[in-house]
């Protein structure tokens, strides 16, 4: 997939808050009863070779067919994607232990089963158990987060920033939600990309094969300010990480927003 200025009509899909508006575009053909609907045109996956997105004044062309690099670092994104959680291998142990020296580099862990676990946010005193969802790759983002933007990631897990509720959100578990939610909102399994939200990604994803990851760490800095903004409390959890992912979508989207460093969002990471 590439994104390229295209010249004459296009597809003009208007992606702020307002109706789709659509024409005809050369570089394709469809039936004329053809609709898009909301995010996801019916007609992608179905002879068209593009799909175009008005962009204030000019028609970008995002192709569908993959590149050679896209594919090669999707395909390494999905193995990542399918990997459980396994307590008995030796590298998910040391993952784990990496992960608590990032986070508490100056304390010693008494064992991976300990209640010093319950302190980052996990259910109990195995943080092995709360991997169901999401996989090893939650484990990764975290100790991505922790490594690459600590003074973030510190002001999170220590609940540093606002006024925070009496009956606050787990840090760790919350992490793993967030694994969750982008999984989902990406779509990467299927193979086609079938949203625009998926196709603005691979492209990042050609530009930085770390785009989950740093997608993942401001979307956590995102929810925690989404959480701070609506006083929750934790029982508001999943409406404030559907708001986080509406918010996600939306920069996505946004004009220019071609590269993981271009959604205005990514500027709270530090």
């Amino acid at each position: 997939m590439s994104m390229v200025k295209t010249q004459g009509n296009c597809v003009a899909i208007r992606t702020l808050n307002s109706p789709l508006s659509i024409s005809r575009c050369p570089h394709g053909s469809a039936s004329s009863s053809e609709n898009a609907t909301s995010g996801t045109p019916a007609w992608i996956g179905k002879g068209f070779t593009c799909v175009c997105f008005k962009r204030k004044r000019t028609c970008e062309r995002v192709g569908i067919n993959l590149t050679h690099l896209q594919e090669e670092r999707l395909k390494r994104l999905k193995h990542r994607m399918k990997v459980y959680f396994d307590a008995s291998r030796p590298d998910h142990q040391e993952a784990l232990r990496a992960l608590w020296s990032a986070t508490y580099p100056d304390r010693e862990l008494h064992g991976l089963i300990s209640d010093q676990w319950k302190e980052m946010g996990w259910q109990g005193r195995d943080p092995s158990t709360d991997f169901r969802g999401a996989g090893f790759i939650s484990l990764e983002n975290l100790l991505f987060f922790a490594k690459t933007y600590s003074t973030s990631f510190q002001h999170l897990l220590k609940k540093q920033e606002g006024k925070r509720s009496a009956w606050e959100y787990p840090f760790a578990v919350a992490g793993i939600n967030i694994t969750f939610m982008i999984m989902q909102m990406l779509d990467l399994d299927a193979s086609k990309p079938r949203t625009f939200v998926t196709s603005v990604f691979l492209h990042m994803l050609s530009e930085n094969e770390w785009a989950f990851d740093l997608l993942y760490c401001m979307a956590f800095v995102v929810m925690d300010k989404q959480w701070l903004g609506r006083n929750a409390t934790y029982m508001e959890f999943n409406d404030v990480l559907k708001s986080t992912r509406a918010h996600v979508e939306s920069e996505l989207l946004m004009d220019d927003v071609l590269r993981i460093e271009d959604i205005p969002s990514y500027a709270l990471l530090s």
